[in-house]
């Protein structure tokens, strides 16, 4: 009786200690928030008062270039997720092709422009455009099975969603464009100093912080609706769920925002590790071998496939990731999760409307004003980026759920044979 007593008072410290670091998190980021909006408040003001002895500074020919990009942004967002819905097997494919195309014209671009700043951004671009050429002819064999898994789980589209994804998608273009007066108020004045390039650096952080999270508040929200579909059958209340998931899950939330996209950062260096060494030597193989060992621990207590465990369960986002990848061993899916195209898909649609963004405000800037056409084309990638990454949340958010749902209970009637003919595919081929 006593050491039940003990386990449990162990038990109720580690969820009142998990339930403060959700709290801190929670309160960090609405304080950073606000902050970071005092700041743009101050910097545009700034900006707009010393506009007399700035002559060097143009402001439609910053604005204007900047505010049609990010207008594009939006568009070709909402595009991806529209077509997505409607031809998934096309625009699926297309992703693959178009991104490593996109991507190559901003890297030329970037050329063009031919400051120091854009010569370096160039050369990872053009890189980055090869290695996603590379990528989408070394995956053709799983694009079937991909779209396929799309295909089945988005059949049923949760009330509301298409009409919240615009609204956010609108918010967010706000929001952004809110951003981007800050940075410019920041850059143009006559008198700018190291701690105005800190403003800068804070408020990029700052939008790239809380874009994760509003894409991870739609992924939690759209995979409970969905996870508790393909789970039982149940329908839920959208407006419902989008109220608990900011009143119990905001702090995983933000916590996840910041712990996944770094997981994907190590996974990624560890993959080209593993790809560039080969079997050179003994030493570079055992350096191979340790950094995919250590990719491996952590996606199984951190990982996206948790956020459907964070909104239906209220669970921390490392207990739900632990709980969702312990389920994928049980069935024999690592494997499978870890060839998955979908994620990767989303991805690509993000890089592409970065890059036609980019494009468009970067090219419109060379022609104007050069000295403005660097900056401008390099944030409205990431605005692009992020804004089409918030757009496609919802996909993604279903195909989670449609995996965990499955992992739960594979002899479910709501599951065709899609996932089982995939595993003995790959066990097939490991043969």
């Amino acid at each position: 009786m006593q050491i039940q007593q003990t386990n449990g008072t162990q038990l109720k410290m580690r969820r009142d200690g998990i339930s403060f670091i959700n709290k801190l998190f929670k309160y960090l980021f609405y304080t950073q928030f606000s902050l970071i909006a005092l700041l743009v408040i101050f910097l545009t003001l700034r900006a707009v008062l010393s506009a007399a002895h700035a002559h060097h500074f143009h402001p439609k020919k910053w604005y204007l270039p900047v505010l049609s990009s990010i207008a594009c942004a939006g568009i070709v967002g909402f595009s991806w997720q529209a077509f997505t819905s409607f031809i998934p097997s096309r625009t699926f494919k297309a992703a693959f092709w178009l991104s490593p195309l996109f991507t190559c014209g901003y890297g030329i671009l970037l050329v063009s422009i031919g400051t120091p700043g854009s010569l370096a951004a160039s050369v990872i671009t053009l890189v980055s455009s090869v290695l996603q050429s590379i990528y989408a002819c070394w995956v053709i064999p799983r694009i079937k099975h991909a779209i396929k898994i799309v295909t089945v789980s988005i059949a049923y589209n949760p009330p509301k969603v298409k009409a919240t994804v615009l609204l956010t998608i609108v918010t967010c273009t706000l929001y952004s464009a809110l951003l981007m007066s800050g940075i410019r108020g920041a850059t143009a004045t006559t008198t700018r100093t190291k701690v105005d390039i800190l403003f800068v650096f804070i408020i990029l952080v700052s939008f790239t912080w809380t874009m994760q999270i509003v894409k991870n508040m739609m992924q939690v929200t759209v995979s409970h609706i969905k996870y508790m579909q393909f789970a039982s059958g149940v329908e839920l209340d959208f407006n419902a769920v989008v109220k608990d998931a900011a009143k119990y899950s905001m702090g995983s939330i933000c916590i996840g925002s910041i712990l996944i996209p770094v997981l994907v950062v190590v996974r990624g260096l560890a993959r080209a590790v593993s790809l560039v060494s080969g079997d050179v030597d003994e030493f570079m193989f055992s350096c191979a071998n340790c950094c995919a060992g250590v990719a491996s621990s952590i996606v199984a207590y951190v990982n996206r496939w948790g956020f459907v465990y964070v909104g239906a369960y209220n669970k921390g986002i490392v207990q739900a990731s632990m709980d969702t990848w312990e389920m994928f061993r049980r069935v024999e899916m690592e494997k499978l999760i870890d060839s998955d195209l979908t994620s990767s898909y989303c991805f690509l649609c993000g890089m592409a409307t970065g890059s036609i963004c980019a494009l468009v405000g970067g090219t419109w800037a060379l022609f104007v004003e050069k000295t403005y056409a660097t900056e401008v084309s390099i944030y409205t990638f990431l605005i692009g980026y992020f804004m089409s990454r918030v757009a496609m949340a919802w996909v993604q958010a279903s195909i989670a759920a449609y995996y965990v749902a499955y992992a739960e209970n594979p002899e479910s009637r709501q599951f065709d044979n899609t996932i089982p003919d995939y595993i003995r595919e790959l066990q097939r081929s490991q043969v």
